[in-house]
């Protein structure tokens, strides 16, 4: 049998000694250029993994891309959207900055839970900014503070009698000069444009953001999530609702938890309040869930999420899967103690027993956010001292006092204040058109509104009182409307004032509050569901 050649020698052959292999100088020879080639890339022959590695790494790499780029279009693609920017008509300024630390502003999100989608119309229109023969039974505040430390959720009663425009698609009509309506008829009449401009017109609050979750697909949503546990204080057994619960703690589905938040007779009052503490229990098992569970961790598990919860979502044309994915990481990194839900304030309303009006601790709650500070009572964490910038100067201001005419109320419930705050104007060289005291309930601190062209001149009238608050009004023409509330501060010279005369000296004061603080009652999604 022959000996095969050199040349068709097995690789692991040239190494092999062999007669002469210590003396000769050509194997030794091409035993190091083999080993020069590997390493300087002339061949990979005696590393193939590596080459397999990489091509398997650049492959998973592409997938990955693909599959995110894929679920990205897929999840925006499930999201309905409103344009409704053009019925908001005239909107609130934005009182709070943005943070030193995070340069982010504070945020707004107004969700509402709907009936149906059915004559939704994205389209031109009569119908463009409604949802007609919708209703809207949840309505939700979301309050992100600007270091993204804390957030607070407020429910509005539907059953809440309001101010409101008396047609939401007149832009020439608003809260002011409005009609009084039960809350949830703004959303059947106009859907969310409705809704925003009247809680905007009633709040001085700027509403960023707006979510409508239909309800057909919050069953969905809650199945994603592997089911959530729900709390009751007794069974039920509806006839309506079909809910059959024991007392205590249960496990329940999509379908269990919407008839669960929905709930009303068989229960308790049976009334919109009671719903609304349920509604809040339900969002803080809904929060402890996602926060124990593996939702982040498991891919399949969180796009089914995503994916339920995008396709019964009707949102404004500004708010993408991207800036949702800011939102939520936002929200993750606030404790759980630091995610207030609030009930707003009611009492029963006079005309009618079975509906509630908003009491003056709303405005407490109002004003918090408004100012993007704390609720009355609560604690938030510290931020970390870091240096900041010192505060800029405010700009100067641009209108004469002799150019502006003022009409004072006095809303304090303390006689004789607007006389004292319309002289203290008068001396500074405004024209005071007139002054009265309101026949409203007392209201908190300064407020000056002003018409559409008006800014400048108002800003003028706000710093005779430091800390005033300025709300633009659609209804308004030249004259600037001031309001002395308690806890009015004391007048101040202006810059540009007009002559030299002292103010006056005041002989009335404010109270500092309206009564003692109002409490402001809150749940954290920490809480035990329960309790």
């Amino acid at each position: 049998m022959s000996e095969p050649t050199n040349g068709s020698a097995p690789d692991h052959n040239v190494s092999d000694p062999g007669p002469g292999a210590a003396g000769d100088g050509s194997q030794q020879n091409t035993a190091t250029s083999h080993s020069r080639s590997d390493r300087h890339g002339g061949t990979t022959r005696r590393h193939p993994w590596l080459r397999r590695t990489a091509f398997a790494m650049a492959g998973v790499l592409v997938v990955a891309l693909v599959l995110g780029v894929a679920a990205y279009v897929k999840l925006n693609g499930n999201i309905r959207r409103l344009d409704i920017s053009g019925a908001l008509g005239v909107r609130p300024t934005k009182e709070a900055t943005k943070d030193a630390q995070t340069n982010l502003a504070p945020m707004n999100i107004f969700v509402m839970g709907s009936d149906s989608r059915e004559g939704t119309n994205l389209g031109k229109g009569q119908t463009e900014y409604g949802m007609a023969g919708s209703r809207s039974d949840t309505n939700l505040i979301v309050h992100l503070s600007a270091d993204r430390q804390s957030a607070i959720v407020v429910s509005i009663p539907r059953d809440s009698m309001t101010k409101a425009p008396r047609d939401c698609k007149n832009k020439n009509d608003s809260v002011q000069n409005g009609v009084t309506r039960q809350w949830n008829q703004n959303f059947t009449l106009g859907g969310p444009a409705c809704t925003i401009r009247t809680f905007e017109g009633l709040t001085g609050i700027y509403i960023d953001h707006f979510i409508v979750i239909d309800f057909r697909g919050f069953q969905d949503m809650v199945n994603a999530l592997g089911g959530v546990t729900v709390c009751l204080p007794q069974p039920v057994k509806d006839r309506q609702s079909h809910l059959d619960l024991p007392a205590g703690r249960s496990r329940v589905d999509g379908r269990n938890a919407l008839a669960y938040v929905r709930l009303r007779h068989n229960i308790g009052d049976g009334s919109d309040l009671g719903r609304i503490d349920r509604q809040q229990a339900f969002l803080s098992s809904v929060i402890q869930e996602a926060t124990k569970s593996s939702l982040l961790l498991r891919p399949d598990k969180l796009f089914g999420f995503l994916n339920a919860t995008t396709s019964a979502m009707t949102t404004d044309k500004g708010l993408d899967i991207g800036q949702m994915k800011d939102i939520a990481g936002s929200v993750a990194r606030i404790g759980t103690d630091q995610i207030r839900f609030v009930k707003l304030p009611t009492e029963t309303y006079p005309a009618d027993p079975n509906r509630v009006q908003w009491t003056p601790a709303a405005d407490t709650i109002w004003k918090a956010i408004r100012q993007d500070k704390p609720l009355p009572g609560t604690k938030v964490p510290k931020k970390a001292s870091t240096p900041t910038a010192s505060p800029t100067t405010a700009p100067a201001l641009t209108v004469s006092p002799a150019d502006i005419k003022v009409r004072v109320t006095n809303n304090s419930g303390v006689p004789g204040l607007a006389k004292q705050a319309a002289a203290e104007l008068q001396v500074q060289g405004f024209t005071i058109a007139s002054y009265l005291t309101g026949t409203g309930s007392p209201t908190d601190g300064v407020v000056v509104r002003y018409g559409p062209t008006m800014k400048e001149a108002a800003r003028t009238v706000a710093a005779v009182y430091p800390g005033a608050e300025m709300r633009q009004d659609a209804q308004l023409g030249s004259t600037i409307e001031l309001s002395m509330g308690v806890g009015s501060p004391k007048a101040v010279e202006i810059p540009n004032r007009l002559g030299t005369k002292p103010l006056p000296t005041e002989s009335i004061t404010a109270p500092a509050t309206s009564g003692s603080t109002p409490t402001v009652k809150a749940r954290t999604a920490a809480q035990d569901i329960c309790s």
